[in-house]
């Protein structure tokens, strides 16, 4: 059996520019392993559509016991690497993350993401204060001797609307990603922006391997590739997807 550490490296090598790695996000057990056998190479919860499928609000609304179990369930039923979304790190403090992300480690997680907003109300952390956060989600990965991808997500896109977007943005985006990678990020994750020039620009220049979310307006998988994106998530889609597929089901059978 594949351990915990050949699933991290594993996962940190799927990450190339301009051969990125596509994650459709899973929210249970069922849903990974059906994922897994389409041929993916990894397994991504989403936090928004595991507290949908749970029956919560997205931003840390469902406890974190909730999540812990599904990740133990998704982890016993796929053999792939599984990387869970930790929303912001269940926590005020930077001790706090860190014993969130060792909770994560020891239920079989080989990666994370951790955004720099606060749930509440979707604000920016002050970059530093972020950083901290990073790089005591690094010390507990280290202490548990697992090579964890940490995907620094950044909000930056998510303040404005997309038609307001601008280079002004993706310099904002950058500088946050310098000091997360310093802090002991393994990528970087901006959700929300659309337009090719500046996601080209956040590939050529991130210091980290640029992932970006689909959503209405981001160029196609072939498109992204060419930008030298080297990961694609589809967020809370596949989850919408099946839950329309299913009300739509339930009314024709009931029609």
């Amino acid at each position: 059996m594949t351990s915990q550490n050949e699933k991290a490296q594993l996962f940190h090598s799927l990450h190339v520019s301009g051969q990125p790695l596509v994650l459709f996000n899973a929210w249970d057990a069922g849903s990974a392993r059906a994922v897994a056998e389409a041929g993916a190479g990894a397994v991504a919860t989403g936090s928004w559509s595991v507290a949908a499928a749970n029956g919560f609000a997205d931003g840390e609304q469902m406890p974190f016991s909730f999540a812990l179990d599904n990740l133990r369930r998704i982890v016993a039923a796929v053999t792939h690497p599984v990387t869970i979304d930790l929303e912001s790190g269940y926590g005020e403090t930077p001790a706090h993350v860190a014993a969130t992300v060792a909770a994560a480690l020891e239920a079989g997680a080989i990666g994370c993401n951790l955004e720099d907003s606060f749930p509440a109300d979707g604000s920016l952390r002050d970059p530093a204060d972020q950083a901290e956060r990073l790089a005591a989600a690094r010390q507990a990965a280290d202490t548990a001797g697992v090579p964890l991808f940490i995907n620094a997500r950044t909000d930056v896109f998510f303040q404005k609307p997309a038609e307001a977007h601008d280079m002004a943005m993706v310099e904002e985006a950058l500088r946050r990603a310098r000091l997360y990678a310093d802090a002991g990020a393994s990528g970087l994750f901006v959700p929300g922006v659309i337009a090719d020039s500046l996601i080209a620009r956040l590939a050529d220049a991130s210091p980290l391997p640029l992932n970006i979310m689909v959503m209405p307006g981001v160029p196609g998988r072939a498109r992204l590739a060419e930008l030298g994106v080297a990961r694609i998530s589809h967020g809370p889609g596949p989850y919408r997807g099946a839950m329309q597929w299913l009300t739509e089901a339930a009314r024709a059978a009931m029609g």
